[in-house]
């Protein structure tokens, strides 16, 4: 190949291939220009793509973005910063076997491919997946093993000796299990690490040296007399004012050291935010100083607000510091739920939770064009779908699509976890009934590599995000972590210093939630009045068919009689979604007569609905007919059935017999008086006598071709 490295990993008949290109070098910019793309192309799994007009896979899915993402938070630690040349990276899914999950081997094989190229990085790293089924860790579950009751989905990616980045969700994890979890991943990396450096010694090519930026030295010096200034502007606690008073300290040395040279301009903007991270950092680790004045585990101040917009579901309002989240809650029928095609399952799958996070521009001040959301605005969303996931009600308790949009007003730091926070307090006001609420905080670490020293951040914001080495979601219930993500900046991440974060976040999280229920203590006991109505319950799966009807006959007029929607599972599970109560009620007993069982000895009013010679068939269900035979419509002999009933009348007739057939016998005669004597008799079926078939040609109650031996009872 043409690429600088390439490699395919395989694992079972799942097969993926990572490849990488060092571009040229791009001017006038003052970042590593990484690209990482995650490439799912439905051949892969034998698929075709189920549109009829476009069969080229189109925008990566929501999936793709994320499992990019994790390849990317992974490896971009691992270059210098100080790169310039454009770099991509490609992974592609060639082939998926439907066991074996690739975003794994595609975050190995972008690090294979990278470590036997001749681009000069820090690695190579490694990736695995932990589970946790019958209370053991297991390494790279199957989708199997996975889905038989995982209570842990994890995945760690490092070196042999550090963590660079987690990603994890789990159904409340006690963080003494989420840290072993971690421990064994890097134990299990160690080994993976150990085999692509020895790849990379057999078919390794030797490293070029690349051309990096670095600042002029004199250029350095000249800065540091505005050192004073820029100390002053970042200790002020408002962050409008700390914004324009780095703002001024940035420009007053750029025109006094730069002049017109707009060259010079960028170079002195560089300086001048590594001496903003230089001098966050060590006023954390030198005093434990903090730019707003707090402790290193003080919390913002939070206020919380639920019910805001009237028409909506549910709302919540989070507020941490400068940070405002407003979370939505829409509830829907089932037919609302989103279809994934992907290459995970041979079917589309069916998703009934959605998160959707959107991040404009006036929520930190500035222009910015509203378009698609980006890879951001999905990873942020997923991570906050997650957290809550494991906490809501099962389908066949609550059988709503769920969608919530957290819409960040204003945002200094850890927007994804006020989103977090937001959705419970949406949910809360929606009257979901979750299992337990969710809270979520944002830490932050600063490490001297060298001395090993280091100071725990708790909520961090938006300027100890940037200028610091870790961003470490953690989100939970009070009994455990439900989500959890680290992005890491430098190198010497251990299972300690998670260990020190993740005790620290728990009371974080334990503070916030108690402001949070403050707000809402408990789910609220009725959903709005807005919101739809699904009244749900199962029937036997065999009788579905007698449910929907030849073509969707009896199911169609039931929604056009009722104005309601209906769902019809597999199993047997409906669901009347309706906003009312009246026509709602209507359909479940439309639906729960059609599938009743009939017994005999029940009694029940009907309308004639045919006459043969021999009997009446009578509908005493929606679909369901019964025959009362000539012989059974009065105390006496009759000879002529329109003497006693004609179609259209209404008439009290018992069920005598329901034979293995479902054919129901009915009498008018055992409700007559005088009938009481002989009521027993009617229990059980009498024998037909051979003139009581009566000719062809007779109704069934069904349809299908009648028959009269389809409706009399044999013995």
């Amino acid at each position: 190949m043409q690429a600088n490295g390439s490699v395919v990993v395989r694992a079972g008949d799942t097969m993926v291939m990572g490849t990488v290109v060092l571009g040229r070098q791009r001017e006038g910019i003052d970042y590593l220009p990484l690209m990482v793309d995650y490439e799912e192309k439905l051949y892969a799994a034998g698929k075709i793509k189920g549109s009829r007009w476009v069969k080229r896979e189109g925008r990566p899915s929501d999936d793709a973005i994320l499992r990019g993402r994790v390849i990317d938070r992974s490896i971009r630690p691992m270059f210098s910063d100080n790169i310039r040349n454009d770099i991509q990276v490609v992974v592609t899914v060639l082939s998926v076997d439907g066991a074996n999950d690739p975003d794994i081997l595609g975050l190995n094989a972008a690090s294979a491919a990278i470590e036997v190229s001749n681009i000069p990085w820090d690695g190579p790293i490694a990736g695995v997946r932990v589970g946790k089924i019958d209370g053991k860790l297991v390494l790279n579950p199957s989708y199997a093993e996975a889905e038989a009751g995982s209570s842990l989905d994890l995945i760690v990616s490092g070196t042999e000796n550090h963590i660079i980045m987690v990603e994890s969700g789990a159904f409340e994890l006690p963080e003494a299990e989420m840290i072993e979890a971690i421990a064994f991943a890097q134990k299990e990396i160690k080994n993976i690490v150990g085999l692509i450096k020895k790849l990379a010694k057999d078919a390794g090519t030797p490293k070029v040296e690349i051309a990096t930026f670095a600042p002029n030295p004199e250029l350095i010096e000249k800065f540091s007399a505005f050192k004073g200034e820029l100390e002053d502007a970042i200790y002020k606690q408002d962050k409008a004012e700390r914004d324009q008073a780095m703002n001024a300290v940035r420009e007053k040395a750029q025109i006094t050291l730069a002049g017109d040279d707009s060259a010079l301009k960028k170079e002195i903007g560089y300086i001048f935010d590594k001496k903003t991270k230089e001098i966050i950092q060590g006023g954390i680790l030198e005093s434990g100083k903090r730019v707003d004045g707090r402790a290193l585990d003080e919390i913002r101040t939070i206020t919380c607000e639920v019910g805001i917009l009237p028409r909506v579901h549910g709302t919540g309002l989070f507020k941490r510091g400068e940070t405002q989240v407003l979370t939505t809650a829409t509830l829907g029928g089932p037919d609302d739920v989103q279809l994934l095609e992907d290459l995970d399952t041979e079917e589309e799958r069916h998703k009934r939770y959605m998160h959707h996070y959107n991040f404009p521009g006036y929520s930190v001040g500035e222009v910015q064009p509203l378009r698609s959301p980006g890879r951001r605005e999905i990873g942020h969303g997923a991570l906050a779908e997650r957290a809550l996931e494991p906490m809501l009600p099962k389908k066949e308790d609550f059988p709503y699509t769920i969608r919530l949009v957290s819409e960040v007003l204003s945002s200094n730091g850890s927007t994804s976890m006020g989103s977090t926070c937001g959705s419970t307090l949406a949910l809360m006001d929606a009257g979901v009934p979750i299992k337990a609420p969710v809270s979520g905080i944002a830490m932050g670490l600063v490490l001297d590599i060298a001395s090993g020293n280091f100071k725990i951040l708790s909520d961090i914001q938006g300027i100890e995000d940037g200028n610091g080495h870790m961003d470490f979601k953690v989100a939970g219930t009070k009994d455990g972590i439900t989500a959890l993500q680290l992005d890491i900046k430098v190198k010497g991440l251990t299972v300690e210093i998670l260990k020190s974060a993740l005790e620290q976040a728990k009371a974080g999280r334990m503070f916030i939630l108690e402001k949070m229920l403050a707000a809402i203590p408990e789910v609220r006991p009725e959903m709005s009045i807005y919101a739809p109505r699904i009244t749900s319950f199962h029937i036997n799966p065999e009788k579905i068919r007698e449910v929907i009807g030849p073509g969707g006959k009896i199911i169609n007029n039931i929604i056009a009689e009722t104005g309601v929607k209906i769902d019809i599972e597999d199993d047997g599970l409906v669901m009347v979604t309706s906003n009312n109560a009246e026509g709602s009620a209507k359909a479940v007993d439309w639906i729960k007569n059609l599938v009743r069982e009939v017994m005999p000895g029940e009694i029940f009013e009907g309308k004639v609905v045919k006459i043969l010679d021999f009997g009446a068939f009578v509908e005493i269900l929606p679909g369901q007919d019964g025959m009362i035979h000539i012989s059974e419509l009065e105390n006496h002999r009759v000879d002529k059935v329109t003497d006693v009933v004609n179609i259209g009348d209404t008439v009290k007739v018992k069920v005598i017999a329901v034979d293995d057939m479902g054919r129901i016998n009915l009498s008018r005669k055992a409700l007559l008086p005088g009938a009481s004597d002989n009521a027993q008799n009617y229990d059980r079926p009498r024998p037909p006598r051979r003139d009581d078939r009566g000719p062809r040609g007779s109704r069934p109650p069904h349809g299908g071709k009648p028959n009269l031996d389809h409706f009399i009872a044999k013995p």
